[in-house]
């Protein structure tokens, strides 16, 4: 699993969640401040981005220029009513840009900037990336990315583009329900078989900022999403923004301050309701709280209790309970058929929310998932599931398209021109991914619409826009028929993905050998056959035209049935205005993200630096000033200037030169180095001395007893020339004395501020010498003894052979026998 690169995120509004299938189970990665749990997060400077954790703790000392929340902005237009409701959650700068968009306003590199939620997704996407890679130990290309079941087109195309910009290619968009459900269903063992009823059971998916409910169906090794219900504006961020609205009145009778007035003490008073509105999920009592020099220097401080909270958000729980009814009536399904109701998302943590579910599904809330990471797990299984590169069990998931999809298009030859044609191509819960075959009669190209149909959470209905071109008129200027596939994919965005025409000719003696021949009756009820890609794939043919045109068909069809038409399928071009980057646009992005990427790094380099050489300040100062390090290796006066030194870099550091270039860091360091690396060094040859000396004359005392077993005639050495022995015996006697005048010296020098006058380097040197010249000699085999090789009729010597000659009769073998044998028993001997 080492060389697996493909990882499921949950990308949520407040913080987003990595997991990874490895080690055979899926394991939650940990960011680079060692938590699992990486802040939604994106903060400018004027050097470089600050990504996840390290955004969010500047969230109020750089107010303006940390965003956060921009999941609820991404594929929306700047004048979208809920675009104009999330700006009192966001206390940075949103603007309308010339085309309508979003642009938030940053100051950047000391610049100021405007980028779009789209490209401050990239930048967290690409954090999600780096940290993945950092965990894994490998480049990270393929993912899947969880989304909102209830986004739209164009939230789910601008995420997709998101993911572009920031170097990943998505397998697939996870709805963050079906992600639920698949981490719930693959691990269970208990579920029923295929020819048996369903388990149903409910989750309840109670996030930062929306609310997900759904019924999915299980049996073995498969699932299927048989009902949805959302609020997307229903979140555990509506009950802090609701306390602290109730704690401004209150400070502004008790202190006389209105802190709605200041963003910044406002983001303090949200950050500590979302504090105490976790305590009171855990204890009834009454809980204070308190904010030190809140505004204006003063302290301020509150109390609240579970059921005073509860009668502030008595509305809050009301819509709560209306989404938890409108999932029930949409699967059908009784009370009595629903096996369990499982919680995640943080907000499900509040009690109010677990006695709603319980008095509605009259089953107590389950805690079977984490609550926290269940989406990221599901999104790597699905990723794993995906991927050749790692080996799952099968497990089926159907999922469902929640809105219903309307097709729109231009009226036919025989239709008045200002009639409208419209069918409803995917009705709501339909099964996904899902392809159709619709079957149009046109003699010219023609536009077909998409759009939603219905209340949807999106002020547009429009998906898109499709011209067909290239169709041309058959003989007579009749209508062709016109095939056209439109497909929700594994993602959920609904398009037209091919057209093509089959194109009727009258005389069939110049192209009768490329072309098929039909018959045309028969073609009017022959059902299309789907590509292979295709998982489910069904034809519908036109029901709503005209009479009029009808008749027509029909008449064609009866002069034409007489002889037999020569057709050919042509694949048509399609133009489509659909929401999304164009190629252009996406290349501009992904070009600035490598720039910013470059930026960063840049940066990062230049921090560690700085960072490297404060660290050694410390370091040697420290040294400087223990006796078991550098104290005794120093004299006074150099440990007085070095001292000096340390503090006046100490000081640069934190003045003119904490904001300098990497070289600048480098060479500083490097000027302490080559004082404090002398005095490592020093104290270093002083520790090994001692066992350097053991050694050298460990070494002489083996090779003098070596020299006497020899002068023994000790037989292992006996093989040895005298001349060679006299050599060796000459270099120990050197050896010898070289390392006693050494040890000499090193006993008269008591000063460890100096330098050694003999090195260890030195005596470490010398023993090597000494070693290669005995141990060759001393290493030296024996010869071996003259080789006698008996022969059963006559013995070698002198490296001839005598050859035995015997004229006697043999007898023959015995094949038989000797196949008889086993394979390990040689055969008997002639």
């Amino acid at each position: 699993m080492a060389g697996m690169s493909v990882i499921g995120i949950d990308f949520g509004n407040e913080s987003c969640f990595i997991a990874a299938a490895r080690a055979g189970g899926i394991e939650t990665i940990a960011n680079d401040y060692s938590l699992r749990a990486t802040p939604s997060c994106v903060a400018f400077s004027d050097r470089n981005r600050i990504l996840g954790v390290a955004a969010k703790n500047q969230t109020v000392t750089n107010m303006k220029n940390t965003i956060h929340g921009f999941k609820r902005l991404i594929g929306r237009e700047f004048k979208d009513p809920h675009v104009q409701e999330e700006l009192k959650f966001l206390p940075f700068d949103v603007s309308e840009n010339p085309n309508g968009s979003i642009g938030i306003k940053v100051k950047y590199l000391n610049e100021d900037k405007v980028f779009s939620p789209e490209q401050i997704t990239a930048m967290l996407l690409t954090k999600l990336r780096e940290t993945s890679e950092i965990a894994l130990q490998c480049n990270i290309s393929d993912c899947v990315l969880s989304v909102p079941s209830f986004f739209t087109n164009a939230e789910r195309k601008a995420l997709l583009d998101s993911a572009k910009v920031a170097g990943l290619r998505v397998l697939r968009l996870f709805n963050e329900t079906t992600a639920t459900a698949l981490t719930y269903g693959i691990y269970k063992q208990d579920l029923p078989n295929p020819d048996d009823a369903p388990r149903n059971v409910v989750f309840v998916d109670f996030g930062h900022s929306s609310l997900q409910v759904f019924t999915c169906a299980f049996h073995k090794e498969k699932l299927k999403i048989i009902a949805s219900a959302a609020n997307p504006h229903l979140g555990g961020r509506n009950i802090d923004y609701k306390l602290a609205k109730h704690f401004c009145q209150e400070f502004k009778q008790k202190y006389n301050m209105e802190p709605e007035t200041n963003a910044r003490a406002f983001l303090r008073l949200l950050t500590e309701v979302e504090k105490l509105k976790k305590q009171m999920s855990a204890n009834s009592t009454k809980l204070p709280f308190g904010i030190e020099c809140f505004m204006n220097d003063i302290d301020v401080k509150g109390e609240m209790a579970r059921t005073q909270m509860e009668e502030l958000c008595s509305d809050f729980f009301e819509s709560v309970e209306k989404t938890l009814k409108e999932c029930l009536e949409k699967s059908k399904l009784s009370v009595a058929d629903i096996h369990s109701v499982e919680i995640v998302g943080g907000s499900s943590r509040i009690p109010a929310v677990k006695t709603l579910i319980e008095k509605i599904f009259q089953k107590p809330a389950s805690t079977t998932l984490n609550q926290d990471e269940a989406v990221a797990r599901g999104c790597a299984l699905q990723c794993a599931m995906l991927s050749p590169a790692v080996r799952v069990r099968d497990f089926s998931v159907t999922d469902v398209q929640i809105y219903p999809v309307v097709m729109e298009w231009d009226p036919s030859p025989n239709e008045p021109k200002d009639s409208k044609n419209f069918i409803t191509v995917f009705p709501e819960l339909h099964a996904a991914p899902f392809s159709k075959k619709m079957t149009f009669y046109q003699n010219k190209p023609f536009a077909i619409q998409l759009y939603y149909e219905g209340n949807i959470p999106y002020p547009s209905k429009f998906i898109g826009k499709y011209q067909i071109n290239d169709v041309k008129p058959g003989p007579g200027n009749a209508s062709q028929k016109v095939t056209v596939k439109v497909r929700v994919n594994m993602d959920g965005v609904v398009s037209i993905i091919s057209a093509s025409m089959v194109e009727k000719l009258e005389n069939a003696s110049s192209e009768a050998e490329t072309m098929e021949v039909e018959n045309n009756e028969e073609d009017s009820q022959k059902q299309e056959q789907p590509p292979a890609t295709d998982a489910k794939e069904t034809k519908e043919e036109n029901k709503t035209e005209k009479p009029a045109e009808g008749v027509a068909e029909d008449g064609d069809k009866k002069t034409e049935a007489k002889k037999k038409v020569i057709s050919k399928t042509i694949d048509l071009t399609i133009d489509a205005t659909t929401h999304g980057l164009n190629p252009d646009e996406l290349n501009v992005q992904t070009e600035q993200e490598g720039k910013m990427i470059a930026e960063d790094k840049l940066e990062k380099e230049r921090i560690d630096a700085r960072n490297c050489l404060e660290e050694y300040v410390y370091d040697l100062r420290n040294k400087l000033g223990s006796e078991e390090e550098f104290a005794n290796f120093v004299d006074s006066e150099q440990s007085s200037k070095l001292s000096t030194q340390l503090d006046e870099t100490e000081n640069w550091l934190y003045e003119e030169g904490a904001d300098v270039n990497k070289s600048v860091y480098i060479s500083k360091l490097d000027e302490l180095k080559s004082i404090g690396e002398k005095i490592r060094l020093r104290k270093i040859d002083y520790e090994e001395k001692t066992k350097a000396f053991e050694n050298i004359f460990c070494s002489i005392q083996i090779a003098q007893k070596k020299i006497s077993m020899f002068k023994e005639g000790n037989e292992r050495l006996n093989h040895l020339d005298a001349s060679e022995i006299a050599v060796v015996e000459e270099k120990v006697a050197n050896a010898l004395k070289w390392a006693e005048n050494a040890q000499s010296l090193m006993n008269e020098f008591t000063d460890k501020s100096k330098d050694a006058p003999v090195p260890t380097s030195e005596i470490k040197n010398e023993m090597m010498n000494l070693n290669n010249a005995v141990n060759p000699i001393f290493s030296k085999p024996k010869p071996a003894p003259p080789k006698v090789e008996k022969k059963a009729n006559g013995v070698q010597q002198n490296g001839e052979a005598e050859e035995h000659m015997d004229d006697s009769p043999k007898a023959d073998p015995k094949p038989d026998a000797a196949e008889a044998k086993p394979e390990t028993e040689p055969a008997p001997a002639n």
